[in-house]
């Protein structure tokens, strides 16, 4: 099987759950099968809308983002359920549980989503062959459908699985480049969106095959350092390693929420804001990391936004003290007008164990009391291991095999 494989290259699966959301219900409920079906909030306030829906509903029109009054403009027939996001990470993890079983290099990208290496992995089978097995492995044992590429690097492999979709393996070799991906509209290669297609076509660059030619300085001169990366992905090169540990790379964490109504009670406001204090304080906790930075977000009624964030002298963590910093920013710089949506983030976020407290002449007295007791938790790591004791601040993260939220979802979509 080894002929199968390069020699000096990797090879790359990006294994991309099919309708995710709408599969897990179906494979729950087989009577939903078959049926349109569409994923969403609540259909009587404004966050109703679609997350993801079935390929039936698609046939119909129906996509996400969509609100859910026009979806069912579009297809009457259509079943509308909420989220069920504990079940879904319920089957995420069965997913990832079957992609460790052929390599261990298996890095999450979404709830739904990862990539395997399977480069050392060439006794299970050919690459396509260990690609159709699990995709059957996934289908027999958790009903759910998947789409595989098969490729010598991430980018190739994601825009493999992107080409046929649902229950699609696809291979994508370099050598495929001029009769595949260059005859494609740039906005239709990954990783580029709307406003960075409109920068390229302003530039003259309108297929992938204009920009896998294009200029390196006039692309860095509009694009900075990215133009020429999306320049090298349009070639095919991308050196982007498989990450297992990439899932735990985080810079934020973040929560937001839209109002059921516009409103400017104050004391309304303040109350949401402290619950966005209290959910970010226990995603901190379960990642045991903490903030640098509180940043509050305020959108209004003509869904203008403004941000505004603060540096600590001291990484928080706690919902008192997020909520502090949230409040006070929010009650400087919010106009009076009336708010539709409110976000609050801790930025900067430092590990637990690496973060260290710059005492001032108020937090100093505390910390000394505190020393007695250190000196022992010190004295007992030295003699039985760092982890062997820890000073009650230990989150929840636990094996990392097991660990996820919101997915913008970011990565603690595996969290237990």
């Amino acid at each position: 099987m080894k002929n199968f494989y390069p020699k000096n290259g990797r090879v790359i699966l990006h294994v991309d759950m099919n309708s995710f959301y709408a599969s897990v219900e179906m494979a729950y409920d087989p009577t939903l099968k078959g049926k349109p079906l569409a994923i969403a909030g609540n259909p009587e306030e404004r966050r109703g809308i679609v997350v993801t829906c079935s390929y039936e509903a698609r046939g119909f029109g129906v996509k996400t983002t969509m609100p859910v009054w026009e979806a069912k403009r579009l297809c009457p027939e259509l079943i509308v359920m909420r989220p069920n996001f504990e079940r879904y990470r319920s089957a995420s993890k069965g997913m990832f549980d079957i992609l460790r079983q052929y390599s261990e290099l298996v890095e999450p990208v979404s709830i739904d989503e990862g990539y395997v290496d399977i480069t050392d992995s060439f006794e299970l089978g050919s690459p396509v062959e260990i690609a159709g097995q699990i995709q059957s492995q996934i289908l027999s044992q958790l009903d759910l459908p998947c789409s595989i590429g098969v490729a010598p690097n991430k980018f190739l492999a994601k825009t493999a699985s992107d080409m046929k979709k649902p229950m699609g393996i696809t291979v994508l070799r370099k050598r495929d480049l001029p009769a595949k991906i260059w005859p494609l509209p740039v906005i239709d290669m990954h990783g580029i969106g709307e406003k960075t297609a409109l920068k390229l076509n302003g530039m003259g660059i309108e297929t992938c095959r204009d920009l896998a030619f294009a200029n390196d300085i006039q692309l860095k001169s509009r694009l900075g350092i990215n133009g020429l990366r999306l320049k090298e992905k349009a070639n095919g090169i991308d050196r982007r390693i498989v990450d297992p540990d990439s899932i735990y790379d985080y810079k934020s964490v973040g929560n937001s929420t839209t109002l059921p109504k516009d409103t400017t009670n104050q004391h309304d406001l303040l109350a949401v804001i402290l619950q966005l204090s209290e959910k970010v304080a226990s995603r901190l906790h379960q990642k045991d990391v903490l903030g640098m930075t509180i940043q509050v977000m305020i959108k209004d009624k003509f869904r203008k936004s403004i941000t505004r964030s603060r540096k600590l002298e001291n990484p928080v963590g706690k919902k008192e003290d997020i909520y502090a910093v949230a409040k006070d920013l929010f009650m400087k710089h919010w106009n009076g007008e009336p708010v539709r949506l409110l976000g609050v983030t801790a930025q900067d976020v430092v590990e637990k164990s690496e973060a260290t407290e710059q005492l001032d002449l108020f937090s100093y007295k505390k910390e000394a009391e505190k020393e007695p007791l250190y000196k022992v938790v010190s004295e007992l790591q030295d003699k039985y291991g760092k982890d062997s004791i820890a000073r009650g601040i230990k989150g929840s993260k636990g094996a990392r095999n097991d660990t996820k939220t919101d997915t913008s979802f970011n990565k603690d979509f595996l969290r237990d």
